[in-house]
């Protein structure tokens, strides 16, 4: 219900959203990550020595140590500017863009990300992202995710579903809202009442970004 609650929302017809996500195809593949760093394949050496040991006419399993590969190189000062990849599973909203900020809904609160942020890892909840890039500011209502604050001021950020904060239909969010809070007060199983406060989440979300 995350995932597909803003798409009921939105302005544009479905024929937009089809050629957005058919012009991100026809791009070719997605820019690299900031984790996609090439680099060749490392040995866990302790384990291939006792391997040896044990078993030494058999070539010893690759480890997990095998297929990792090294965190990217950390600056020794801090850049002026956050690397910002903001993908979705059908296209590439943002790519390797150099902003000022990025605010992110975090399961822990709205969480600021500048350059020179300490490496984190943050699952997102419906809310509001926000890049900020001098006096222009970019808005997002994300469904759900994760967001990647790696040492070397880049920003991974991945969502189920995003859509433009400007194109979301006020009324429909207050229609869904006192829709999903009927249907929540005169739910009278387990799986209505979960159902019902999924929806009562989602529209509060989208009610608090549009009027925040």
């Amino acid at each position: 219900m995350y995932r597909h609650a803003s798409r009921l929302l939105i302005r544009s017809s479905s024929s937009s959203a089809s050629g957005g996500r058919a012009a991100a195809a026809a791009a070719g593949p997605r820019a690299a990550f900031s984790t996609d760093v090439p680099a060749p394949a490392t040995e866990d050496t302790g384990f291939v020595e006792a391997w040896r040991k044990v078993a030494p006419s058999l070539e010893p399993p690759k480890t997990p140590s095998a297929f990792m590969k090294p965190r990217p190189p950390t600056p020794s000062s801090i850049p002026s500017k956050l690397t910002v990849n903001f993908v979705l599973p059908y296209q590439s909203e943002i790519s390797n863009k150099e902003v000022d900020m990025v605010i992110i809904p975090a399961t822990t609160g709205q969480m600021g990300v500048l350059p020179g942020h300490v490496a984190t890892i943050a699952e997102l909840k419906p809310g509001l992202l926000s890049v900020h890039e001098g006096n222009e500011v970019n808005k997002y209502f994300v469904s759900s995710g994760f967001a990647f604050i790696h040492a070397n001021s880049f920003a991974d950020i991945v969502a189920v579903e995003a859509v433009p904060l400007d194109r979301i239909d006020s009324s429909l969010v207050q229609k869904g809202l006192a829709d999903f809070t009927q249907k929540l007060n005169s739910a009278t199983t387990d799986l209505e009442k979960a159902e019902a406060q999924i929806g009562v989440d989602v529209h509060s979300a989208l009610n608090a970004a549009l009027t925040g």
